[in-house]
């Protein structure tokens, strides 16, 4: 990046950056990532979601639960559980396939304020508002292999301005960083960009290295469509396929463009 593009980043950075924060922490995203790579616990065994869940109830009462809830005008925007997968584990938080209205998404984001006081946070909780949420679906996606779990979320936003700004915002945190590039997004060049989860350094302990070895992968990727911003995070096994990743937000992209025309 040039001088004056890393300037522009350390303010964005030291005024927004719990605003992104949440954005990753909720559907996955390049802050969320990029801030805890370096502390995260990349021990966790291979397998670190639990079995797939989507039984229709009287309260929800889903005609096909298996691709996912299609009731609401967000939920319809998620792109219905693909060939390949299913619902995947609950979102920390959430189910498998939830929707936040925009009060309660606004509170959510607002509760990332700890460290703020005073003037900055009434800073703070003022960008909140001028995001102009209007609302958040979301849903987590496990490859029928066991070796990939993907959530996704789609967060409807005041107008197109607005959204384009956090994606640019994003992937200039991103590089900002150093994290690696990921997979490309067929035909999204413009309004789509992933990357992956930096590898922790190799210990030289030989039981260290073997946990090291197995541990997880990231990929995080950013996307938006009009009004709406797209955030995805996936964990995966050691040698997991991370173009499978770019494929999935490739067909979300596609499913937003088309409503119920692609599944």
């Amino acid at each position: 990046m040039t001088e004056k593009t890393t300037g522009r980043t350390r303010r964005l950075l030291t005024n927004v950056l719990a605003a992104v924060l949440v954005l990753g922490a909720v559907g996955g995203g390049v802050a969320y990532t990029a801030v805890t790579a370096d502390g995260a616990d990349r021990t966790a065994p291979t397998v670190a979601w639990a079995d797939p869940t989507g039984t229709p109830t009287p309260a929800d009462p889903v005609r096909d639960a298996a691709k996912g809830r299609a009731s609401t005008p967000l939920s319809k925007l998620l792109l219905p559980v693909p060939e390949g997968y299913w619902l995947g584990s609950d979102i920390e938080g959430y189910g498998n396939d939830d929707e936040v209205a925009a009060k309660e998404a606004e509170a959510l984001f607002k509760k990332t304020n700890k460290g703020l006081y005073g003037k900055k946070r009434r800073e703070f909780e003022k960008r909140i508002d001028a995001l102009g949420i209007k609302g958040m679906a979301m849903r987590s996606y496990a490859s029928q292999d066991s070796d990939l779990q993907v959530e996704v979320s789609v967060l409807r936003m005041k107008d197109k301005k607005t959204v384009r700004e956090l994606f640019e915002l994003r992937k200039e945190m991103a590089e900002f960083v150093d994290m690696p590039k990921g997979p490309r997004v067929k035909d999204h060049a413009r309004n789509a960009a992933c990357f992956v989860v930096p590898d922790p350094a190799e210990p030289e302990d030989a039981e260290a290295k073997e946990q090291w070895e197995e541990r997880l992968r990231g990929v995080t990727c950013a996307a938006y469509d009009g009004e709406v911003a797209i955030s995805v995070w996936a964990v995966g096994a050691t040698r997991f396929d991370k173009k499978a990743v770019a494929e999935l937000l490739e067909k979300q992209l596609r499913h937003i463009e088309s409503p119920g025309e692609y599944v």
